[in-house]
């Protein structure tokens, strides 16, 4: 089959097309024909093996030990293990693998579901990573309730077009912050007002801060807060090689203790229960995902660049 892989760290000349083995899926995988797949931060951050930290968490010290780069898929179930009884080939089907970047992947069942009827495979691969993010960061860390005040910067990317609609789902009122040419379409998703941040600022008074962008002091961002409202840390870059976006989350942990406001960091987790959550919102018209540009398995070099640029609007997706 044909993949996009890397051997060592580094930039996205490590990314070669490449032909592997089609993965097997023993008795209790699946294996996805895929026909789209999504790129998000995480995949130039695993391709470059930063922050450090990453290469600590078990991603491999010197050199990648997943070759394959992609973690959202749509696609079709191909085959499945013996002890596989809720898939079976042909079932047209979206969730996350180790790289999804290649002709075919293997998951299991736990991160894997019925693509949603309404969605082409091209969006149903853009949902899980970053929907998940922004419904772990919503609805876990930021407790989030009806008419509760909310704040989404960085509300025109991946994460935050997802964040804009689910906090509208649970009943929020939702405003956003973006750069001048997303400013509509932030609206678009139901955002009450939106700032373009380089031209305002976006006040203060909020229950509920989200913050993708990573650029703002936790000082202005409480600033912004009411006196008891939530700060949810969802994104960003900075802090060196070593650390990466992580140093904000540890300064915000070392707070958190001496200040009444809540200031929490995500670290978001892949689960069915969710995947089901998020499926279910789609399919009640309550959450569609955003394309930005879609390009060719041979192009995902060049789409990894655009995401890293910061100008996508919503998601970016690789179709096979």
């Amino acid at each position: 089959m044909k993949a996009i892989a890397q051997n060592e760290y580094g930039t996205i000349d490590v990314l070669t097309l490449t032909d592997l083995p089609e993965p097997e899926a023993g008795p209790d995988g699946v294996v996805v024909r895929i026909r789209a797949a999504a790129v998000d931060p995480g995949v130039w951050h695993l391709m470059e093996g930063t922050p450090y930290l990453v290469r600590l968490m078990g991603f491999g010290v010197r050199r990648p030990k997943a070759r394959v780069r992609g973690l959202d898929f749509a696609g079709v179930v191909h085959a499945v293990g013996g002890n596989v009884t809720r898939f079976r080939p042909g079932d047209e089907v979206f969730g996350t693998c180790e790289g999804s970047f290649a002709e075919y992947a293997l998951t299991t069942v736990d991160r894997v579901a019925k693509k949603p009827e309404r969605l082409s495979f091209e969006e149903a691969a853009a949902v899980p990573i970053s929907a998940f993010t922004a419904l772990q960061a919503l609805r876990d860390r930021g407790q989030l309730a009806p008419r509760q005040k909310v704040l989404v910067i960085g509300a025109g990317g991946g994460v935050g077009t997802f964040a804009v609609q689910i906090a509208k789902a649970f009943g929020a009122e939702v405003d956003g912050v973006c750069g001048t040419g997303k400013v509509e379409l932030v609206r678009s998703l139901g955002a009450t007002r939106v700032f373009d941040y380089t031209r305002e600022d976006f006040g203060g008074g909020y229950d509920l801060i989200l913050d993708t962008a990573g650029n703002r002091s936790l000082k202005s961002l409480r600033e912004s807060l009411t006196p008891q409202g939530t700060l949810v840390i969802i994104g960003g870059e900075g802090e060196g090689k070593w650390i990466g976006p992580v140093g904000r989350n540890l300064r915000a942990l070392l707070l958190g203790p001496f200040v009444k406001q809540k200031l929490r960091g995500l670290f978001s987790k892949e689960n069915q229960d969710d995947l089901q959550t998020l499926r279910a919102l789609i399919e009640a018209e309550k959450l569609t995902p955003v394309i930005d540009r879609a390009f060719s398995l041979v192009e995902v070099p060049e789409a990894i660049s655009h995401v890293r640029e910061g100008h996508a609007r919503g998601k970016v997706v690789i179709t096979l």
